[in-house]
């Protein structure tokens, strides 16, 4: 069978080059799938790493297995020649042209040549492979969940696969593990929020507010409550994941015209395949423009618009009143699928005293100064009266109201 290079991926194509040079390395005269095994395991940007991570391989023992086995492989002495490809090899690359038709793609990608590599009967790849529990069935499985239903239909389907995982963060994960503070004095803009979140159609949340009044916080107090209290959340968002997208992630290393709008489809795609993600895009205004300086034919919000349209999407986003007009805004087709808007402005006394305590207050606010704990230090005392000095005079933004530092002794009162 003749290979079809045209039919490899650019990954694909890089993985036997490299696997040619690491024969010319080591003074082997044919290139092995023992090479190509190598190559694939030193692609840190490939999918076939998180595959067998998937698995729970050790990859690193894994590859230092391999370089033993290829330090035993026959080697050439004297002049410098050009290692040809193997029988065992070309094998290898007719299998994964059959892995990729069972998969009904169109190009030959990494991963169909790592389950090639695994079908390979008593050859020293598919030992080692199966010595760590990387058999064909284990690795067809963990493929199925990293990859999903994507299917490889050009050159560079590595852009599509893990999207997320590369250019998000789970803040729900991030409040199970106990990272993010307890939020104080968002609960009303947490319950529209909420209430937003939680509707059939134009359910996209936009937190409009000054920069440091706490946008970021109503994100991190929603994911504290679909995680930590669900009960308190409607059905619809229980189980629900809150993603944080890295925008400036997403359209760095983007030279090439085309790359950025796979990493956005690829993006889309993960979101429809799992119903229970929420986008969350801090300067939501920043989508407008993305990607166009590119040479693409259209910018991300062009791109989050059709699937916003439909319900395949629920974006929560922040940004300033001043981005808000001037961007959104003026785009009607998004401001109508992203118009429910959440405004948050500058604390209050009550708020600011719950944040320096730790602690809530039934009090009237004009009897708070008198009856809450002091430290003993005078110097929490005092900083306590300026911050209610300076929230009863003005409007201002308290910035300290997201954190919980520690409760102050009881039985003080502040002079």
């Amino acid at each position: 069978m003749a290979i079809k290079w045209d039919k490899l991926t650019v990954k694909s194509q890089e993985a036997i080059q490299a696997a040619g040079q690491h024969a010319v390395e080591n003074g082997n005269p044919e290139i092995l799938p023992l090479h190509l095994m190598t190559a694939l395991l030193e692609d840190r940007e490939g999918i076939v790493l998180p595959v067998l991570e998937k698995i729970g391989v050790p990859t690193q023992q894994l590859l230092s297995n391999v370089a033993q086995a290829i330090e035993r492989l026959p080697k050439i002495q004297g002049a410098q020649q050009q290692p040809s490809m193997g029988t065992a090899l070309n094998k290898v690359l007719e299998q994964a042209f059959k892995e990729a038709s069972n998969f009904k793609d169109e190009y030959v990608s990494t991963e169909h040549l790592l389950l090639a590599l695994a079908q390979q009967r008593n050859e020293p790849v598919q030992l080692a492979l199966a010595a760590v529990g990387a058999t064909h069935d284990a690795i067809l499985r963990a493929l199925t969940s990293v990859r999903g239903t994507q299917r490889v239909t050009d050159q560079n389907p590595e852009n599509k696969f893990q999207a997320l995982e590369k250019y998000a963060k789970d803040v729900t994960d991030q409040a199970r593990s106990g990272k993010l503070d307890p939020v104080i004095g968002r609960d009303e803009e947490i319950r529209r929020t909420i209430r937003i979140l939680s509707r059939k159609t134009k359910n996209n949340p936009v937190l409009i507010g000054e920069p440091g009044v706490g946008k970021t916080a109503v994100v991190e107090g929603l994911a504290r409550l679909i995680e930590l209290e669900p009960q308190k959340v409607p059905a619809r968002l229980r189980n629900s994941h809150v993603v944080q997208l890295q925008m400036g992630g997403i359209v760095a290393g983007t030279m090439l015209r085309g790359m950025f709008e796979e990493r956005i489809k690829g993006i889309i795609d993960e979101v429809k395949e799992r119903d229970n993600l929420i986008l969350f895009i801090d300067e939501a205004h920043t989508i407008i423009g993305a990607g166009a300086a590119l040479g693409t034919s259209s910018d991300a919000a062009n791109m989050f618009k059709s699937a916003l349209a439909k319900g395949e999407l629920r974006i929560l986003g922040a940004t300033t009143l001043t981005e808000y007009k001037e961007y959104i805004a003026e785009d009607e087709a998004l401001a109508r699928q992203t118009g429910s808007a959440v405004s948050r402005g500058g604390g209050n006394v009550r708020d600011v005293l719950e944040a320096a305590t730790g602690e809530s207050f039934a009090a009237p606010v004009e009897t708070l100064p008198k009856t809450i704990c002091s430290a003993a230090r005078p110097a929490r005392a005092t900083t306590i009266r300026s911050w209610i000095r300076s929230a009863s005079s003005s409007n201002l933004s308290v910035r300290p109201m997201y954190t919980k530092p520690p409760a102050l002794p009881r039985g003080r009162t502040v002079a």
